[in-house]
């Protein structure tokens, strides 16, 4: 933002009463080096990066102070997560750090976790691979309802126990017909049900995302390698993008998710499985701290009778590319326009 005063001299012109303070015998009025630093000052751009760099820095440096001042029996652990509280307080969004800033976000929040529980998270802010555009296949005829993938989900994604969240849906559809608003998605009985078929949806990964262009912060994001994302400290939880979404794809905390110490999945990325808070939106990523290592997502890799089929679109030689050059493949609500990266298909 660029200063309105230019410079001492407009300063000067506008208000012909207005006298710099005597500098003494060393100063000879606007000839002095004085004026050059005086000029500097006034000329000087800051950008808001800038701005809001300093002003945080004066923050801390005065939390520090009053941290010091008042909190005398406080340990150096505390003051520690209170220094770490307050930075994270002013971050920024992620889509919009430098690789330096993302690194240090990412350090942050693993010394946040382990001063609170003892253990450090391995956490990613690995970006996107080039020449990758990941996308899904379902095959209908073998999927049995057996719902693995639906556990291996929550205990891979760090899931709220307490409310029984979950990323996938299997569908029980009457043969005959593919209809969700009569499917039962909640089934306690053994499976397969005879005279019925099973479908999984999630979050589909659309090409042309409508939760994307609702989201008024922009918090949430598609990446090159064709992952929606979410950037949870940057979401305010309007839940726009859970109206705007025609897949049933996204999910809300209502309170603070709640995980087992034990079982949280302490292999981590910035934009997928780390612990979340209250009041924020999270779904599926693709499992984007095991995909962007080469992995299958932990849906494909628990269902036991290969039902589930991921891969990157652009290798001419993938499963996923045989299965949409060789199989009669459909997508749920294609009139939409949202080009969703889910494909269904039976043997």
């Amino acid at each position: 933002m660029e200063n309105k005063n230019t410079n001492n001299k407009s300063l000067r012109q506008k208000n012909p009463d207005h006298q710099q303070p005597d500098a003494g015998p060393s100063c000879h009025g606007s000839a002095c080096s004085c004026n050059d630093g005086y000029d500097q000052t006034l000329n000087k751009k800051a950008s808001r990066r800038d701005m809001l760099k300093n002003l945080t820095t004066g923050l801390l440096a005065g939390a520090g102070l009053v941290n010091s001042a008042c909190s005398i029996t406080a340990s150096s652990e505390e003051k520690e997560k209170d220094a770490l509280d307050w930075e994270s307080y002013f971050q920024g969004n992620y889509r919009l750090m430098t690789n330096e800033e993302k690194l240090e976000t990412v350090e942050r929040l693993e010394r946040r976790y382990e001063l609170d529980h003892g253990r450090r998270p391995d956490m990613s802010s690995k970006e996107a691979v080039k020449g990758v555009l990941y996308g899904y296949a379902f095959n209908i005829s073998k999927c049995q309802g057996y719902m693995d993938c639906i556990n291996a989900c929550v205990q891979e994604n760090n899931q709220d126990r307490s409310s029984e969240m979950q990323y996938i849906r299997i569908h029980e559809h009457e043969n005959g017909q593919i209809n969700f608003e009569l499917a039962e998605d909640n089934y306690y009985h053994e499976v397969p049900a005879e005279g019925h078929f099973y479908m999984g949806t999630q979050c589909f990964h659309c090409d042309n995302p409508p939760c994307v262009k609702v989201c008024p912060v922009e918090a949430t994001w598609k990446e090159e390698d064709g992952i929606v994302v979410i950037d949870y400290d940057w979401c305010i939880g309007c839940r726009y993008c859970m109206a705007a979404c025609p897949y049933d794809g996204r999910r809300f905390n209502w309170s603070t998710p709640e995980v087992p110490e034990e079982d949280v999945n302490l292999n981590q990325h910035y934009l997928g499985n780390r612990l979340r808070k209250k009041g924020v939106m999270e779904k599926c990523t693709f499992c984007i701290q095991r995909s962007r290592e080469g992995k299958n997502p932990a849906c494909v890799e628990a269902c036991p009778t290969g039902a589930r089929i991921f891969g990157n679109l652009l290798d001419p030689d993938s499963d996923i590319r045989w299965v949409l050059a060789n199989k009669k493949v459909f997508r749920l609500k294609e009139d939409l326009g949202t080009e969703p990266k889910f494909w269904y298909f039976m043997d």
